[in-house]
């Protein structure tokens, strides 16, 4: 193993070192998730090089350095205050979701419509509209990191994959007997997972275009699924009240999580892999070991239906989204609550961090969004100006760009 370069990845705080192993170029990451601007530099160095053969004693000089780099951005956090930027007055019917590349130099939204729009981030043009659906268009995502495909998931029981560059349909993919209503790329973006109304999930072949798997198993709607950041498990949370872990390559189920008394709203994997978070309408949220697939917490609390859940990158955080009209932010390893986020006057059906874990973005049905502080529990910004219900909101990887999707089939642009 020979190593050639290292990179630099700053949101969850890590090192990528890239290496030649038999003629094939590979990848490896070390995660520094408890890098803190006060980390001792020396020790992490030692135990990199203690743990890592590819880091040799003439190699330890620049570790230190990108280190040090790390936490520099780490120090630099911005009490910025975001101003809209443009309106999109986007579908001729209202948006179902939006979604950002990874640069978050353009970004996409999904209509009632039939439609998918690719937008330029920077001037707010319409790059391309992706047409060919015969019903609604109701899942989208990038297959970031790369962000040059986009796959969409609609009402017409297909997905199709398209070229972000040039709007061309590569493939669709037929095989659902209902309604796709949530889909993911796997990490590589060489598999795609669909989970539809039908109870099954599919997995799809980015290259070939045809079907890899069929995981079946639920008794109801599958209405999120999620990749591990490895590809190797994907998690699906139905309205039978359950979520699977799925292995990928064989198709095969690993675990069922069983514990809620209602439908599931969310499951999402931290970055490690090593907790998946469950929402369901049952008013709780749940921590489950990923390895055991035993339910390890249970957080209690909110008067209405968990609608949305969400870790920061690190994973020690994680937030949940109530019909209540309150979030709360929790530690996710001692299941203590940090904060309460009070002040929405309707639903709060997504939350979200910003890459740096130190903003909090809530979307309501009360119109508006907000950003919280995580740790006190403040509102430091209202986002006003929607004249419907916001369901969509999110962060480019900077933290320095918003989009806001709304049921007035407008988005808008916050920087």
């Amino acid at each position: 193993m020979k190593l050639k370069r290292f990179l630099l990845r700053y949101y969850p705080p890590g090192i990528i070192l890239e290496y030649e192993q038999g003629g094939t170029v590979k990848t490896k990451s070390i995660d520094l998730l408890d890098l803190k601007p006060e980390t001792d530099v020396d020790s992490v160095v030692d135990e990199i090089t203690r743990k890592e053969p590819l880091i040799t004693t003439s190699k330890t000089d620049q570790v230190r350095k990108l280190i040090v780099r790390l936490q520099e951005k780490l120090c630099h956090v911005e009490d910025r205050y975001f101003y809209l930027f443009k309106v999109l007055r986007a579908h001729i019917l209202p948006l179902t979701n939006v979604a950002f590349n990874k640069s978050g130099s353009s970004f996409i939204t999904g209509s009632y419509d039939r439609t998918c729009k690719v937008w330029d981030t920077a001037s707010g043009e319409e790059l391309h509209t992706l047409e060919g659906h015969r019903n609604v268009v109701y899942a989208i995502a990038f297959n970031n990191p790369f962000g040059d495909k986009i796959a969409t998931g609609s009402f017409d029981k297909t997905c199709k994959l398209w070229s972000a560059e040039t709007g061309k349909c590569y493939h669709t993919y037929r095989g659902h007997t209902a309604e796709i209503v949530c889909l993911s790329f796997n990490p590589q973006s060489s598999v795609i997972a669909t989970g539809s109304m039908d109870t099954t999930a599919k997995l799809w072949d980015v290259q070939t275009g045809t079907e890899l798997n069929t995981l079946s198993g639920h008794s109801a709607e599958i209405i999120s699924l999620s990749f591990n950041s490895t590809g190797a498990l994907l998690i699906t949370g139905s309205f039978d009240h359950t979520v699977a872990v799925w292995d990928t390559r064989s198709g095969e189920k690993v675990h069922t999580l069983i514990g809620h008394k209602a439908e599931i709203s969310s499951a999402q994997f931290n970055w490690d892999c090593s907790l998946i978070a469950t929402g369901s309408m049952d008013k709780t949220c749940k921590i489950w070991d990923t390895e055991s697939g035993r339910c390890i917490g249970t957080l209690r609390g909110h008067e209405d239906e968990v609608l949305d859940v969400a870790f920061d990158y690190t994973g020690q955080h994680l937030l949940t989204a109530s019909a209540d009209g309150t979030a709360r932010c929790y530690n996710s390893v001692t299941h203590n609550i940090i904060s309460k986020f009070v002040g929405h006057e309707g639903e709060i059906s997504k939350i979200c961090f910003n890459p740096q874990g130190t903003k909090v973005l809530t979307a309501s049905s009360d119109k508006t969004a907000r950003i919280w502080d995580p740790e006190t529990g403040e509102c430091k910004q209202v986002f006003e100006g929607h004249s419907d219900e916001i369901f969509s909101c999110t962060f480019n990887y900077e933290g320095n760009t918003i989009i806001t999707g709304s049921k007035d089939n407008t988005c808008r642009i916050w920087r």
